[in-house]
């Protein structure tokens, strides 16, 4: 199954999409994409219902974070060779482990918003793991049993807040909108295997990011089963697996985002996001306090 989330932010309803990539609302079904759906027992009940019998969602509502109620966004750093060195970087010997704050998430065609001062801006595409039972202690040979699906991920982030700036990365990591999720949660079973998927990123539709997650570092189960000896993974967590070369750091001169600019990025059955880039305006903090939100 493909589940997704429409409508305005903060007021999102659950859909699927049908065999004809038509979004078909869950309205009535359950309440939302959020953890408890992500339960097994949930998901096998979604699946047996008949797309062709719910109702047709809108053409050109707003796509939400394709999972909401999200406790936790735990990425992983340097989890390509090729990223790890075109940063200068050593590759690890285990993951690298940082977070990004939950307010951060965003829909797949929401914009980017650059922070005041923030110069040195930064693309990451990535494949997202989202967690659908609770995970702690597992082995890796089991640890995809606890996953619910795979989504979309841009990890968005502020070079200059992230590594120029004493403290830890994720002030670099969690500006308002810098982690859109989406277009679609993509079901365990469709999916067989995570580690067999491309992934690409443009910008300005120059090609920017072309890689596969054939070349992890670190595999997803193994990245599951070693957070969860360190943490009790919950439904609904967020676990981004890190981004395959190309980032804008890694050009010589490095190229960071500007105001008009546009991002596109896809994945291997995963869809595409569309942003567009916005600078700060000082009335945007005003009409985020009222419930109001950026649109591009």
């Amino acid at each position: 199954m493909r589940l997704l989330r429409y409508g305005p932010r903060g007021q999102e309803q659950p859909a699927l999409l049908d065999k004809n990539g038509r979004m078909r609302a869950l309205a009535g079904v359950l309440p939302d994409i959020n953890p408890a759906a992500l339960a097994p027992a949930e998901l096998a009940r979604l699946a047996a219902l008949v797309p062709e019998s719910l109702p047709l969602v809108p053409d050109g509502v707003r796509l939400g974070s394709c999972v909401g109620g999200v406790g936790n966004i735990i990425c992983i750093g340097l989890n390509y060779s090729d990223h790890a060195a075109e940063a200068g970087l050593k590759v690890p010997s285990q993951p690298i482990v940082f977070s990004k704050h939950t307010a951060a998430l965003a829909g797949p065609d929401d914009p980017i918003v650059l922070g005041p001062g923030a110069e040195k801006t930064d693309w990451e595409v990535e494949l997202a793991v989202v967690i659908g039972s609770p995970c702690w202690h597992v082995a890796a040979h089991e640890a995809l049993d606890f996953v619910a699906g795979y989504c979309l991920f841009n990890d968005v982030s502020e070079r200059a807040w992230q590594m120029e700036m004493e403290g830890q990365w994720i002030k670099g990591k969690s500006y308002y909108s810098f982690a859109p999720a989406g277009p679609w949660l993509v079901t365990r079973d469709e999916v067989p295997d995570p580690q067999a998927l491309d992934l690409w990123l443009e910008v300005n539709d120059r090609r920017m990011q072309t890689g596969s997650t054939r070349t992890m570092i670190f595999g997803v189960a193994e990245i599951v089963a070693y957070l969860s000896r360190f943490m009790a993974l919950q439904p609904g967590d967020l676990i981004a697996t890190g981004t395959p070369p190309g980032v804008g750091m890694g050009h010589k001169p490095p190229q960071f985002l500007r105001a008009g600019d546009s991002v596109r990025l896809g994945g291997s059955g995963l869809g595409e996001q569309r942003q567009r880039v916005l600078a700060f305006e000082p009335d945007m903090a005003q009409s985020w306090r009222r419930g109001e939100f950026p649109r591009a």
